[in-house]
């Protein structure tokens, strides 16, 4: 029986399977503790165990493993995660696990419903959670079992922690039953040159003691256990310039959300930094921070870049990414609700205190500072967002295109601003109408799908002279930067972990070998198994 999921990472090889296993199961909501006040006292020295034992895991590692690992460690100990759990023993008598479960629950909820980048974060909140139950209950942590020998892992889904100190040399191959191509999976996978097969429904019950997995097709096949294997070619190395084969310049720049991030994409090379994500300003805070506590904030982002070029993202938020001190109201459908852009419209003092705080810290760090804003879907939002980017002192000033309207109206919009940045993700789940968390629908929101290339293609001619980036996880593919250099795109933002793999790719082609492969891939159709193409 075969089965068929989304290849995210090119290769095939067959092996004995391990399972990771599955999160803890709830923990009960009885008996009622004895002391409440003393069972509240538990978690944080639960919680502060589980960031020890990250942070320590850590330090033997570097890179991009590092900055993942050091991420969930601060997550671990988030306050407000932890007082929201104390908070629940204290007012509903519950066991300190079933507080943290519950918790998480609500954190988890709010992250689902955001969709996109904060989204994915879901996986990591559930996996901190799972952490702290097992220190609490006196349990082994989750994670994958430790590897004796070459082996294809199987999951229902991997969290980063999980993925971030895996040894490619004993992981012939990772699938998972949920997922996407743009999860954390699919991305350290590719950085890593292993096959890998995500959103592939019912792998979990196969038969058999092992399992062939081909990346390329996003196959899967009960074989048995025999490990065939080709040998694994050298990790690609890259000189931290993005150009190609002919000279043509082409920015390799960096995704990132924290400091943790911004030191490990410096350490990886990058030239700068093409989307800094600023809800991790926002996300635990009561109250809105203050201008100072934000420009402290930014500028820790920031410092690993001093000289470089950097492009901050305002504020990504609204009734889909709830924060407490934005009230939005319960709106049918949050995807297409109040988000992004649009908060700022009813509090303009919002962005201008936002942006205010991003110029200070641009000042203090010396970076070339771009500021774009995110969900615009017409040239008046993007000129009523410029003017008030310029009145702040911000000199370059550009929009995201991840609304299928904003890149349709391309040129109307670029008249008001210096550049855009192509979001993939975002766009092509409204183009596709797929969420990009569901696994079922996986395969639509593969960046290769013929529409979106098109869309990026108009996006570019539109703009002529002036840069285009692409900032979703499309860029972090080394088999489609070229054909996204072709199209017309200058920069090419993504996670650290996939610079040297995208950097090598663009260095092995030419420029009109790049406007080929745009030109022949752009009218093919994507094959998804059991469906015509």
């Amino acid at each position: 029986m075969q089965l068929s999921g989304v290849g995210v990472s090119p290769g095939r090889v067959a092996g004995p399977r391990v399972v990771v296993p599955a999160d803890l199961p709830e923990p009960a909501s009885s008996p009622v503790p004895p002391d409440l006040a003393a069972e509240a006292g538990k978690i944080g020295p639960a919680a502060a165990s589980v960031a020890t034992a990250l942070s320590d895991r850590a330090r033997s590692v570097s890179g991009d493993a590092r900055s993942l690992l050091e991420t969930t460690a601060v997550m671990a100990s988030d306050p407000a995660l932890l007082a929201s759990a104390e908070k629940l023993v204290l007012e509903r008598s519950l066991p300190a696990a079933r507080a943290v479960w519950d918790a998480a629950a609500e954190f988890m909820t709010a992250l689902r419903a955001a969709g996109g980048y904060l989204a994915e974060r879901a996986r990591d909140v559930a996996d901190v959670r799972d952490r702290i139950v097992a220190a609490l209950l006196g349990v082994a942590p989750p994670g994958v079992p430790e590897l004796t020998s070459p082996s294809v892992l199987v999951a229902r889904d991997l969290a980063p922690a999980d993925t971030a100190d895996l040894d490619p040399d004993l992981v012939l191959a990772l699938v998972t039953e949920e997922g996407g191509p743009t999860s954390h999976t699919a991305i350290l996978a590719r950085a890593l040159g292993i096959p890998a097969v995500v959103a592939c429904a019912g792998v979990l019950g196969l038969d058999g003691p092992g399992l062939a997995v081909d990346g390329s097709e996003g196959t899967v096949t009960p074989a048995d256990g025999t490990v065939r294997a080709p040998a694994r070619t050298a990790r690609p190395t890259w000189d931290g310039v993005g150009r190609l084969a002919d000279g043509h310049r082409v920015k390799l720049l960096a995704n990132v959300g924290s400091p943790a991030d911004a030191t490990a994409a410096a350490a990886a090379g990058a030239e700068g930094i093409g989307l800094f994500r600023t809800e991790f300003c926002y996300l635990s805070a009561t109250s809105e921070p203050t201008e100072a506590e934000q420009r402290a904030a930014y500028a820790a982002v920031l410092s690993p870049f001093a000289g470089k070029p950097v492009v901050v993202r305002t504020l990504d938020a609204g009734s889909d990414k709830p924060l407490p001190f934005l009230p939005m109201g319960e709106e049918p459908n949050p995807a297409l609700g109040v988000r992004g852009l649009r908060v700022a419209f009813d509090r303009p003092e919002l962005l201008d205190r936002q942006l205010s705080a991003i110029a200070a810290a641009a000042a203090e760090t010396g970076v070339e500072l771009s500021v774009m804003a995110p969900m615009v879907a017409t040239a008046a939002e993007a000129a009523w967002f410029a003017s008030r980017a310029r009145a702040a002192g911000i000199a370059r000033v550009g929009v995201m295109i991840e609304i299928p309207a904003a890149a349709l109206c391309a040129e109307a919009i670029l008249a008001s601003v210096d550049f855009v940045s192509l979001g993939t993700n975002d766009l092509a789940q409204y183009v596709f109408a797929a969420d990009r968390q569901l696994g079922a629908v996986a395969s639509l929101n593969d960046p290769h799908q013929p529409a979106l290339l098109r869309l990026v293609g108009m996006v570019a001619e539109a703009a002529g002279e002036k840069p285009v980036g692409v900032c979703g996880e499309a860029a972090a593919d080394p088999s489609l930067a070229p054909v996204l250099v072709g199209l017309g795109v200058t920069s090419l933002s993504m996670n650290a972990a996939a610079l040297p793999g995208v950097g090598a790719a663009l260095r092995a082609v030419d420029l009109e070998t790049c406007r080929v492969r745009s030109r022949s891939d752009r009218p093919e159709p994507v094959r998804v198994a059991g469906l015509a193409g």
